[in-house]
C-alpha cells in the first residue's frame, strides 16, 4: 500500500512539471559542493622540560628545542591538517605545523609545510597507489608514525636520524590488499598506537636532503620497505624490514669555519632497518634496530668523514582501560651511535638512554604524558669537540586533539 501511494505522489509530483514518475525516481543526487570533499583535523602539544633537571646542559637538538638551560614552557606542535576524497582515485593531504623553530634562529612558532601529497589510485580500490609530493619517508614504523599517537614524547635518535623531520620530496608507489588497509586504519582508530597506511610494499625515489630543503645534486634517494600486520591467535604482529640508498651533501649553512670535509660535500647515506611490533592488547613490544653509513664528524681529526652507524630501541607498553579513560605505562631504552647529517657539522652522537612514562587519557580529545628520562649523550661538533653530558629530566606534556 505504501508502495503505490508513493508511486502516486511521484506521479502526480512529476505531471506537474511535465515528468513521468520513472524520470522523478531517476533524478540523479546533487553534486558534492567544494567544501563536503575534504575534512580539518589537528592537535596541539603543550609541554614543560624542567622539572627534577639534574643538568642543564643536557640537550637534544632534534628532540626537543626546549630542553636545558633557558627552556621553559613550549608548544611543541600545532598541526592542522586537510584532508580529502576528492574522487574516487584522488585523495589530497595537506599539514603545516604552526610551532616550528628555524635552526639558527630564535623566532618561534614559525609556520612550516611538513605535509603536501596527493595519492593517486591506480584501480578502484586504490590497492596500487602513487604518492606525489612531501611525505614521509617509509623507514622506520616510529618515524612513520603520528606524534599525536606515540607514547615516547620524543621519536628515537636511531632511526630519526635518518631524516629531520622524517620527510622529503619525492614520488613513492604504495601497495596493500583492501582488507590490509583497512586493517592499518584500524590500528590507529582503535587505540593501539599504529603508524598509519604506507603499504605492505612501498617503493620511492626522493630528493635526500630531508624536509624543506633544496635539493644540492643531480642524484636520487630510493627506499623500499616491505611490511605485513598479521594476527597470531588473539595477538596482532607486524614486522617490517627497509632500507635506502643515496648521496647526501652537508650544506654550507651547516658547516662551521675550519671544519674540514671532503670537496664535493658530497657523502654515501644508506641504512638498512628491521621492526617488530607487538601491538598492545594489552602487552606490547615495539623494537627497531638499523645500521648503515653517512657523514659524521670525527673530533680527532676534525673533519666530517663517511663512517658507520648502528643502533635502536626497545619500547615495552600496557593499554589499561578504565570506564572511559585509558592508561598506556611503557618504559623505552635506546642505544645510537652515529652522525646526523643534516646537524651542524653532521654532529658525532653517542646516545644511551632510557625512558619512563605513562600517558592517561581521560577524554578522547585530551591527553597527559609524564615520562621521566635517564640520559647519557655525547654530541660533538667542530665547535664543541669533547662534550658528554649526563643527566635525568621529569618532562610534561598536554595534548589537545581535535
Amino acid at each position: 500500500m505504501k508502495k503505490l501511494l508513493t508511486s502516486l505522489l511521484l506521479l502526480v509530483a512529476g505531471a506537474a512539471h511535465g515528468q513521468s514518475a520513472d524520470s522523478v525516481q531517476q533524478t540523479p543526487p546533487a553534486a558534492k559542493k567544494w567544501f563536503e570533499s575534504f575534512a580539518i583535523r589537528g592537535y596541539v602539544q603543550g609541554r614543560y622540560n624542567r622539572l627534577l633537571e639534574t643538568n642543564p646542559n643536557l640537550q637534544c637538538e632534534q628532540c626537543d628545542r626546549s630542553w636545558g638551560e633557558n627552556g621553559g614552557f613550549s608548544l611543541r606542535r600545532i598541526r592542522l591538517i586537510f584532508f580529502g576524497q576528492l574522487t574516487e582515485r584522488v585523495y589530497f593531504y595537506l599539514q603545516p605545523d604552526l610551532a616550528s623553530t628555524i635552526s639558527g634562529n630564535s623566532t618561534q612558532h614559525v609556520a612550516l609545510l611538513r605535509d603536501a601529497y596527493m595519492d593517486l589510485g591506480l584501480d578502484k580500490a586504490s590497492q596500487f597507489r602513487v604518492r606525489i609530493g612531501q611525505s614521509k619517508i617509509p623507514f622506520g614504523f616510529e618515524n612513520m608514525q603520528s606524534s599525536q599517537n606515540r607514547l615516547a614524547l620524543d621519536r628515537n635518535d636511531a632511526l630519526n636520524s635518518a631524516f629531520s623531520n622524517e620527510r622529503d620530496l619525492g614520488a613513492f608507489l604504495y601497495w596493500a590488499p583492501t582488507k590490509v588497509r583497512q586493517r592499518f586504519s584500524q590500528l590507529v582508530k582503535d587505540g593501539l598506537k599504529g603508524s598509519g597506511d604506507y603499504g605492505v610494499v612501498g617503493l620511492g625515489v626522493f630528493n635526500g636532503q630531508t624536509a624543506n630543503r633544496p635539493e644540492l645534486n643531480n642524484q636520487r634517494h630510493v627506499v623500499a620497505r616491505v611490511a605485513y600486520p598479521l594476527a597470531v591467535g588473539r595477538q596482532l604482529i607486524e614486522p617490517s624490514l627497509q632500507a635506502y640508498s643515496g648521496q647526501y651533501v652537508v650544506a654550507k649553512d651547516q658547516l662551521s669555519a675550519g671544519v674540514k670535509h671532503c670537496p664535493t660535500l658530497s657523502y654515501p647515506d644508506q641504512r638498512l632497518a628491521a621492526t617488530f611490533i607487538l601491538y598492545p592488547q594489552p602487552f606490547g613490544v615495539q623494537a627497531e634496530y638499523n645500521v648503515g653509513r653517512g657523514p659524521e664528524f670525527n673530533p680527532r681529526t676534525d673533519s666530517i668523514e663517511t663512517q658507520r652507524l648502528h643502533g635502536g630501541y626497545l619500547l615495552l607498553n600496557y593499554r589499561l582501560r578504565y570506564q572511559q579513560q585509558q592508561f598506556y605505562p611503557f618504559v623505552r631504552v635506546q642505544y645510537y651511535d652515529g652522525g646526523k647529517k643534516h646537524e651542524r657539522d653532521a654532529r658525532s652522537y653517542t646516545v644511551r638512554e632510557a625512558e619512563l612514562g605513562v600517558e592517561w587519557q581521560p577524554v578522547p580529545s585530551f591527553e597527559l604524558v609524564t615520562m621521566y628520562t635517564f640520559s647519557s649523550r655525547r654530541f660533538e661538533d667542530f665547535q664543541r669537540p669533547d662534550n658528554r653530558q649526563r643527566g635525568g629530566l621529569l618532562r610534561l606534556q598536554a595534548q589537545l586533539n581535535f
